[in-house]
């Protein structure tokens, strides 16, 4: 079935591994600048790793993803160009993946 079904794991921002606050229910930070995800078949190379941050998982260093290019290589994998993907509405082009994004191509099967 992975074959043909993309499975995308992501929360909608990163943590930070230390507390945040005071009081009963201290909490933990945001990440504004980097977050883990995971994708598995549908045209995603298998057993990879893409990117790194720093210690703290803070800082993208290694291969950082806009996420116009994680859109952009989705849209790819369902079939779908997404520089062909626009619609006009009030005078203005718009995309999915604004006028960024591009497919990333490392880690296609």
């Amino acid at each position: 079935m992975l074959d043909e079904t993309l499975v995308i794991w992501s929360g909608e921002f990163g943590r930070t591994p230390m507390f945040q606050g005071k009081g009963k229910e201290p909490g933990r930070d945001h990440h504004m600048r980097s977050f883990s995800l995971w994708l598995a078949g549908g045209g995603i190379r298998g057993g990879i790793t893409y990117g790194a941050t720093d210690e703290l998982g803070y800082h993208a260093l290694e291969n950082p993803v806009h996420v116009n290019d994680l859109h952009a290589t989705i849209l790819h994998l369902v079939g779908i160009d997404h520089q062909r993907l626009t619609y006009r509405y009030q005078g203005r082009d718009f995309r999915l993946t604004d006028v960024q994004g591009r497919v990333i191509q490392e880690i296609l099967a």
